[in-house]
């Protein structure tokens, strides 16, 4: 072995140490969790699959499945959301800075920050999400109270904060070449011929990462709920999400077993969508190179 190979081996090796014993090793470890009786206090019983076979006969697991699955309508909405005002943020207008900056603050605000106001504003007597409903004289809602409404509370509150993926896509859209937009204009194409046929191809690699984030992300749907519904998951459970659940079986039940038989589920769901996204990109992601 050489002597340079070696004093790269060392200078990695902090990162390599971490890895194994924080990364690979608790992967592993859950793995084999999954496959056992283990409740913290006693040492863990090897009992095969039957974790996940009971997980397949619980009511629960299966309802908050549905209940993530769900909040998957938030996804289309806050990507074409984030696009259109990173478009109208993307002109020449006065203010501009400060506009973008008003766009941006919500995705800056800390997580239990964003659950304790949004708390307030869906108080069904108080809040201010009932009040600007009924002083325009629309239905109000009892939000997360309401097993029908609870749901699309959190999705309402997401969107509040789409300017995060926003100020990505204001970046992206610096990056599209003005003469294929100038081209298409001399061509007699209009604007939103343009839109569809320059732009949204031009920025699809960056549509594309935040359709797998997003996605990710929504499989772990976890602290809002947490805090603003009870950890069992609001009214009728109709926000016991998956996350929710698993953290139920591991922190409230000690069943770790059963909480890893969750989590490993749950990748395997994430990979096999992320999969079927990866495959279909083909049809509607466009490369520079191939432009």
């Amino acid at each position: 072995m050489s002597k340079r190979l070696i004093t790269g081996l060392l200078f990695i090796s902090p990162w390599i140490v971490g890895f194994l014993a924080f990364t690979l090793y608790p992967i592993l470890a859950s793995l084999y969790y999954s496959l056992c009786d283990y409740r913290i206090l006693s040492p863990p019983r090897f009992v095969g699959l039957a974790n996940y076979s009971t997980l397949v006969r619980d009511e629960y697991f299966w309802r908050s499945l549905f209940n993530t699955a769900f909040m998957f309508i938030e996804l289309p909405i806050a990507v074409a959301l984030g696009i259109g005002i990173a478009m109208l943020l993307n002109q020449a207008v006065r203010g501009l800075p400060f506009f973008r900056t008003i766009f941006y603050l919500p995705a800056i605000v800390p997580t239990v920050a964003v659950s304790m106001l949004w708390l307030w504003m869906f108080n069904p007597d108080l809040g201010l999400m009932n009040a600007g409903l009924s002083k325009f004289g629309l239905p109000t809602f009892g939000w997360l109270v309401d097993p029908k409404s609870a749901k699309p509370a959190f999705i309402v509150m997401d969107l509040w904060g789409v300017g995060g993926g926003m100020i990505i896509y204001l970046a992206s859209l610096q990056g599209v070449p003005q003469h294929l937009v100038e081209a298409a204009a001399l061509d007699g194409a209009g604007t939103l011929s343009r839109i569809r046929h320059v732009t949204l191809p031009a920025i699809s690699p960056v549509i594309f990462f935040m359709v797998v984030t997003g996605m990710i992300g929504l499989f772990q749907y976890f602290t809002q709920a947490f805090i603003m519904t009870s950890p069992r998951g609001g009214p009728e459970h109709s926000t016991l999400f998956y996350a929710l659940y698993l953290f139920q079986n591991a922190f409230e039940y000690f069943k770790m077993g059963y909480a890893c038989a969750m989590g490993w589920i749950l990748f395997v769901i994430s990979v096999i969508a992320t999969i079927v996204v990866f495959r279909t990109s083909a049809r509607w992601v466009y490369y520079e190179e191939e432009r």
